[in-house]
C-alpha cells in the first residue's frame, strides 16, 4: 500500500472542478466536460466525490452516485505518475467504506472490457461481472463489463 502520510484525502467540492477536469483529461480518451463536473460537484445531490492530494495537487479521484441503497461508481482516475502504486485500490476501498456508511447494500460500475488492470482490481475487491454492454465505449472502441459488489460485509482482501 502507498505511504499515506504524504497524501491527504478529502471530499471534492465545486472549487475542485478544474483540477478534476485536468486529471480526467490525463486519464481518459473521452473526458467529461467542465460543465458536467460543475454539475456533479455543485448540483447533483446524488453525487459524492473524493480525491487524494499530494500537497495541493490532485493525484486521484473517484465519484459515485448514491441511489436509494446502491452506490453507482461513475469515475475513478489516477494521475499517470501515481499509477501502479496502490492509490486506485485505496481510493476504491474508501468508496466502499463511504457507501457502507451511507447504508448502501450493493455497488455497481462499468469498466472497459480490455482494461485488465482495473478488472483485476475490481475482482480483488469482490466485484463480480454480471453483464456486458457491447460497444459502450469509443476512442478506442470497447465493450463495458457491468460489475456488482454486494454489501455489507468485509471487503475482500482485508
Amino acid at each position: 500500500m502507498p505511504d499515506a502520510e504524504q497524501i491527504s484525502m478529502r471530499r471534492l467540492q465545486l472549487a475542485d472542478a478544474d483540477a478534476v477536469l485536468y486529471l480526467d483529461r490525463l486519464a481518459f480518451s473521452r473526458p467529461w466536460s467542465r460543465d458536467a463536473y460543475l454539475e456533479e460537484l455543485g448540483e447533483n445531490q446524488l453525487a459524492r466525490y473524493i480525491g487524494f492530494f499530494a500537497g495541493e495537487r490532485l493525484i486521484a479521484f473517484a465519484g459515485y452516485w448514491l441511489i436509494v441503497d446502491e452506490g453507482h461508481i461513475v469515475n475513478v482516475a489516477v494521475h499517470p505518475n501515481y499509477r501502479r502504486q496502490g492509490w486506485g485500490e485505496l481510493l476504491m476501498r474508501r468508496l466502499i467504506t463511504f457507501c457502507l456508511a451511507e447504508g448502501a447494500t450493493r455497488m455497481t460500475l462499468e469498466v472497459r472490457r480490455h482494461n485488465q488492470a482495473a478488472c483485476r482490481l475490481y475482482h480483488k475487491l469482490g466485484f463480480e461481472t454480471k453483464g456486458l454492454r457491447p460497444g459502450y465505449y469509443d476512442e478506442p472502441p470497447d465493450d463495458a463489463l457491468i460489475m456488482w459488489l454486494e454489501l455489507p460485509g468485509p471487503v475482500a482482501g482485508e
